[in-house]
């Protein structure tokens, strides 16, 4: 497979120095693996840290700014950080107005959040946690306990950012955190597996003309497999999942999410075909978000985030946001 990077063994490094190049505006500490927003710590405010494996860009990183997350930890490709990176990133954006790790639902990320979580604390640093588990294609799968954390991630981390640029206290921006992923659910969909840089060749088999219904960010198996299906279709089952599980009875937030891959010409005309399938099932919606924003490398395909919100939840994700992935209203 062809990749544009120098060696695997460098993916990550030479990424981030590319970040910190194009974005003046973050602090980029490509040796220990750290991007802060360059004004942190912000006095009284409360500080979001969250982190993964790289790979999902812009998921975490290009969400790190004004009007959202205040810190991001990148592992490496598909693997989770290391506590000291969490409770270097916590230290550097704390003004004593506590710390919110925000969390996706897989073993390495749990239990690596929860190893910072103890040692930031024993540095005097106050901390919440809040799991993001909105996928509803498997009840468990090859990296998790529970639902997988994927598209939901976007919505939190926006909505909790704007209460915590607000100056909320902890107490209230964990307790919204927590109510917009109780509120969100997403189902995704593989057309191509994705590649990594180490192993240079498809992470998983899916044969020509079939797809897989269900994927999670790292290729992990969904649902089922499926002949090669249109958009009209796969909308329908993606939509369906979704709306099944959450049952929303106000409007929602609609994320139209890339996997990696696929072009916006074809994620404009999935979002055509979500549009008409939620008409149709009757659930009103608020707002639409079509682009690449929690990817898998470059897998083929797409998924779908609803996320059933109020006034105040509406509010808060308006809020100005200025961050490399994510920008509006500055």
């Amino acid at each position: 497979m062809k990749m544009l990077i120098n060696v695997p063994e460098t993916v990550v490094a030479d990424a981030l120095r590319g970040m910190a190049a194009a974005h003046p505006e973050l602090a980029v500490d490509v040796e220990n693996r750290v991007i802060v927003r360059r004004d942190a710590p912000v006095a009284g405010k409360v500080a979001l840290v969250s982190g993964g494996g790289s790979g999902h860009e812009p998921l975490h990183g290009g969400f790190v700014g004004p009007g959202m997350l205040s810190a991001a930890c990148p592992g490496e490709v598909f693997t989770s950080p290391v506590p000291d990176q969490m409770v270097r990133a916590a230290a550097a954006v704390d003004s004593g107005a506590g710390v919110l790790f925000i969390v996706k639902n897989y073993t390495g990320d749990v239990l690596n959040f929860d190893m910072a979580a103890e040692l930031a604390e024993d540095e005097g640093i106050q901390v919440a946690k809040v799991l993001v588990d909105d996928d509803v294609a498997v009840s468990d799968s090859l990296y998790t306990a529970g639902r997988r954390g994927t598209g939901a991630t976007l919505f939190v981390e926006k909505i909790a950012g704007a209460a915590a640029e607000e100056g909320r206290p902890l107490e209230q921006v964990e307790s919204l955190a927590r109510k917009v992923n109780e509120n969100s659910r997403s189902f995704g969909v593989a057309l191509d597996a994705c590649t990594t840089p180490a192993k240079g060749s498809p992470t998983f088999d899916l044969p020509a003309g079939e797809l897989e219904l269900g994927v999670g960010i790292h290729g992990e198996p969904g649902r089922e497999r499926r002949a090669m299906m249109t958009s009209r279709e796969i909308a329908d089952f993606a939509v369906d999942a979704v709306v099944d599980d959450l049952d929303p009875r106000n409007p929602v937030l609609v994320l139209v999410n890339g996997m990696g891959a696929t072009p916006l010409l074809e994620l404009y005309g999935f979002n055509a075909e979500v549009q008409r399938r939620l008409a149709e099932r009757g659930v009103p919606v608020a707002r639409v978000l079509v682009g690449n924003y929690v990817t898998s490398l470059d897998m083929a395909g797409a998924s779908v985030t609803l996320c059933q919100i109020d006034e105040e939840l509406l509010r808060l994700y308006d809020a100005p946001v200025r961050t490399p992935g994510l920008r509006w209203g500055v």
